[in-house]
């Protein structure tokens, strides 16, 4: 029986939000010095909020395998 999703870890109850508070926005925008005190909260501009993708993993160079066939070669008895 699988688990009811209330009662999962906080962890996996977290997940990627397209909107952002208000709060959120101010705090980006001030990050990004585009907002100041003065201005009002109302009508901020829209503000990218993309989750980050994990990346490929890197293809081995010839040199990393060069340098690690050199010593797998020189364990062998002769």
């Amino acid at each position: 029986m699988s688990i009811d999703r209330s009662l999962r870890g906080k962890s996996s109850l977290e997940r990627h939000r397209n909107v952002l508070s208000r709060a959120e926005r101010v705090a980006r925008l001030q990050d990004q010095e585009r907002w100041d005190v003065d201005q009002s909260v109302l009508g901020l501009p829209k503000i990218a909020h993309r989750k980050g993708k994990a990346g490929k993993k890197k293809a081995k160079t010839e040199d990393a395998e060069a340098g690690k066939a050199a010593p797998a070669e020189a364990q062998k008895p002769a």
